[in-house]
């Protein structure tokens, strides 16, 4: 950015700009646009300070600041992008950052290549998954000289009011300014993704620096807007092609079975090894996510309660997912997930989860094509951060035939105990069978992946089913724990 250069807004006061700001946000909210901006920067370079002067005129119904300060305890126990995704902004609402998501990459000036590669890869496709649900990103990082750095560390030092914004950080920053700058660099041009470009703002001068903010905030909101509106139009497309792929659930053996007396033997021996196991876990700060889908009346919370039955319930949730809320309507599909995660030592089981985007979603109608269609690749790297962060990742998919559905439907009709088990939806779906036999088909083609495996449970007999799950969920947890052992090891 040349500062040397007038610009057009020079002769319009901060004032008119704010105003100018807060009617664009205006029209945010009426279209239930989501706008998030992130403001970084060099210790001392001023983001309060514009961050204040940004959000000055907007209405505080509609907009949030988050200061993200450091937190090595928190994003020791979670996936990274657990603690920034949770907190992006709902339709029509407006989320400031202070620092943002490369807040730990500005900071660790150590960080190797290959690290620092891997970390904006996984970044940038939370971008683009928050880019492309119609949200409207701003990058801003405020350049401070060495100089006005350090005049503004020792004013704080000799100010009672503000010594306490003082830190470590800022004196360290400014002792090695170059190699920080240098670093800084490097990230900046590394992360200046064309969705969600970075804009550089030399914040010596404060005054001019709101200036210049408030007029891009103006500039970018403009060009988002007109792209969002864009972007609605085309996700009304309904057309796909669609891959060949092999029919994986028709292909299955689901006359699998096991005696009484084999299920008897076995399951209690299995329950108390799936309880030392998953203390095992706990103890060597492993989380475990366990994903549960599967045909209606599959038997999913029935191998649930058999797998879980002996362990110490302190160390596991089950989120029983049902239809998404208001509030969690209003933000992308993912984020009611990222929420439930569990903290490292912990056991989080979804009982339906994140695949309802292409399963319910795609043959209700509830999303568009192009939104179920690109959630394929958003999921695998949702699955791929958790199991980055060490988390072991187990997927189960229970099935049925459309004969046994059936039975245990009526089953269900003529026990009182298990009325409350069926609903209208479920005779709606088994009306459907075909387009969701053809959706589970696909999503088990297509995310398959080997660090979050499918492990496809053949249900028509209850006994067997659960005794697999077991067996399974023992066998990968024992590898990754060996795993775990031999990587600390090295």
């Amino acid at each position: 950015m040349d500062l040397s250069k007038t610009y057009e807004y020079d002769d319009i006061s901060k004032s008119d700009l704010q105003k100018r700001l807060a009617r664009l946000m205006r029209i945010c909210e009426n279209l239930e646009i989501p706008v998030l901006v992130m403001v970084d920067g060099f210790e001392s370079a001023g983001k309060g300070h514009v961050i204040n002067d940004l959000s000055e005129e907007l209405n505080p119904k509609y907009f949030d600041v988050e200061v993200f300060e450091k937190d090595e305890e928190y994003d020791k126990k979670f996936p990274f992008a657990k603690r920034f995704f949770t907190n992006t902004p709902k339709k029509g609402h407006v989320k400031i950052f202070d620092r943002s998501f490369y807040y730990k990459l500005f900071d660790d000036i150590k960080i190797s290549e290959k690290d620092l590669e891997k970390q904006i890869q996984s970044l940038e496709k939370i971008e683009r998954m928050l880019y492309d649900d119609e949200t409207i990103i701003i990058k801003f990082f405020l350049n401070v000289s060495e100089k006005e750095q350090k005049n503004r560390i020792d004013q704080m030092k000799d100010s009672k009011q503000k010594s306490f914004y003082l830190t470590k950080s800022d004196i360290e920053q400014n002792k090695n300014y170059k190699k920080y700058k240098k670093h800084f660099e490097n990230v900046l041009e590394k992360t200046n993704f064309d969705f969600s470009p970075w804009t550089i703002i030399d914040s010596d001068d404060l005054k001019k620096a709101s200036k210049i903010m408030l007029y891009q905030m103006l500039e970018m909101l403009t060009i988002g807007i007109e792209r969002v509106s864009t972007q609605k139009r085309d996700d009304e497309n309904t057309e796909r092609f669609i891959e060949d792929q092999n029919s994986i659930i028709e292909k299955l053996d689901l006359d699998k079975s096991i005696s009484k007396d084999e299920y008897k033997e076995k399951k209690d021996k299995l329950q108390k090894e799936v309880r030392d196991v998953i203390f095992e876990l706990y103890e060597a700060g492993i989380s475990t996510v366990l994903v549960f889908e599967g045909v209606d009346a599959a038997g999913k919370d029935g191998a649930i309660e058999r797998l879980v039955k002996k362990v110490d319930p302190r160390l596991y949730t089950v989120h029983a997912i049902s239809a998404p809320s208001k509030e969690e309507l209003d933000h992308h599909y993912l984020w009611r997930f990222y929420d439930k995660l569990p903290e490292d030592g912990y056991v989080g089981i979804f009982s339906r989860s994140w695949y309802g985007r292409v399963m319910v979603e795609r043959v209700e109608g509830f999303a568009t094509t192009r939104q179920w269609s690109r959630s394929y690749d958003e999921i695998k790297e949702f699955e791929k951060e958790i199991a980055n962060h060490g988390t072991l990742v187990m997927k189960f998919f229970v099935v049925i035939d459309k004969d046994e559905q059936y039975q245990r439907f009526m089953d269900r009709v003529n026990n009182p105990d298990k009325n409350y088990k069926i609903t209208d939806e479920d005779w709606r779906n088994r009306n459907k069978w075909g387009q969701y036999i053809e959706a589970m088909d696909e999503m088990l083609y297509r995310t398959d992946f080997d660090f979050a495996p499918w492990i496809i449970v053949e249900g028509n007999d209850k006994p067997y089913a659960r005794i697999k799950v077991m067996e399974e969920f023992l066998d990968k947890a024992k590898a990754h724990l060996k795993k775990i052992e031999k990587n600390n090891n090295k």
